[in-house]
């Protein structure tokens, strides 16, 4: 059933991408060639309509299979509607940041409070004690939901990256799911592989359409939910296995951060050197730099998953080793600025005679 599942999204999603393209064009739903675009001409976007159909069609077909109570998943379907109602107005009207963030809060309060979906502790590594996170449960969760959301978003730069990012994330949950026998978050994760994978057939470059926030946020947010279906409250180990397994879009966010804060702009200022326009500027054609990008995220995700398994030394080493790579990484190819190389330097000084 899980393999039927994939396959009905993925033809449901080819079947329906070129119908959503035509309702963009009609809906005024475009992406206009600028500065910070990478395409020459009029695009349609919304494409993430055809994942989201695809997704639901098929979760309503299957659903009989992997779950009791439909009135159960509510919370996040509906969830789902409202990020996809807020993607296509944004799409189509290009709306301000205010109230984009606050669609986003909406659809993270009502899986949190309506469905229940909260972090509510952690269980410390090297302590017996438990870290209740109290009143701040609902916050930390609504922020882990919103942050995945907009990390998803930031990296939705080129043909085909967002969307296949996005795959190898839910990939690696579905593997994870499997291995812990958890068929829901597995059968989920499944289909909106499928319906995503339709979606690129269309997608990767060069481009007939664009998922457009439509696409990216709905993915964010399904991204953010299964990964706390699937690994909340148990320790800090199941907590930092889907940071991990988030690697590329979430480093690609935080040093974003820290390039405005060292650059004084403002955070949410728009700028041309996330993680995709650098590699470009190193010399990388568009298809080789989402390639490679995709490259970074299965070792994240092959990371995480080795990480699930090891001894709590074992996932410390791993851990510290990641975050070096990641340090160097971002330091060579100059993803905060040209002269941020503060772990460069001291190995330059500590090798001179």
């Amino acid at each position: 059933m899980l393999i039927g599942a994939l396959l009905v999204a993925f033809l449901l999603s080819i079947f329906l991408t070129p119908f959503v393209g035509k309702l963009a064009f009609k809906l005024g739903a475009t992406d206009k060639p600028s500065e910070r675009k990478v395409h020459s001409k009029i695009m349609p976007r919304m494409g993430g309509l055809a994942i989201f159909l695809s997704f639901f069609i098929t979760f309503l077909l299957f659903m009989k299979f992997f779950m009791n109570d439909f009135g159960e998943q509510l919370p996040l379907l509906v969830g789902a509607l409202v990020i996809i109602l807020i993607g296509m107005a944004d799409d189509i009207f290009e709306l301000r940041a205010a109230p984009k963030f606050l669609g986003q809060v909406l659809a993270a309060l009502i899986i949190v409070l309506w469905g229940g979906l909260e972090v509510e502790f952690i269980n410390l590594p090297f302590f017996t004690d438990t870290l209740e996170f109290g009143v701040f449960s609902i916050p930390i969760t609504i922020l882990w939901i919103v942050g995945i959301i907009n990390a998803i978003n930031l990296i939705d730069g080129l043909d085909g990256l967002a969307g296949g990012v996005s795959t190898i994330a839910l990939v690696t949950i579905a593997t994870m799911a499997l291995i812990q026998g958890d068929l829901f978050v597995a059968m989920i994760a499944l289909i909106v592989i499928g319906s995503t994978l339709g979606f690129l057939k269309y997608n990767f470059h060069p481009a007939k359409i664009f998922m457009g926030d439509t696409g990216a946020l709905f993915l964010g947010y399904i991204i953010a939910v299964l990964s706390l279906l699937g690994f909340k409250n148990v320790t800090m180990i199941s907590l930092i296995v889907p940071i991990i397994i988030l690697g590329v879009p979430i480093s690609d966010t935080f040093f974003a951060i820290i390039r405005r804060v060292v650059n004084k702009q403002p955070i949410s200022a728009a700028d041309k050197s996330h993680l995709h326009h650098c590699l470009i500027n190193l010399g990388f054609t568009h298809k080789q730099t989402v390639l490679l990008i995709y490259a970074l995220a299965a070792c994240f995700g092959l990371a995480a998953i080795i990480f699930s398994f090891a001894t709590m030394w074992g996932a410390l080493i791993l851990v510290t080793g990641l975050l070096l790579i990641i340090e160097i990484f971002v330091e060579k190819i100059g993803l905060v600025n040209s002269n941020y190389q503060p772990l460069l330097k001291m190995l330059n000084f500590k090798n001179k005679p």
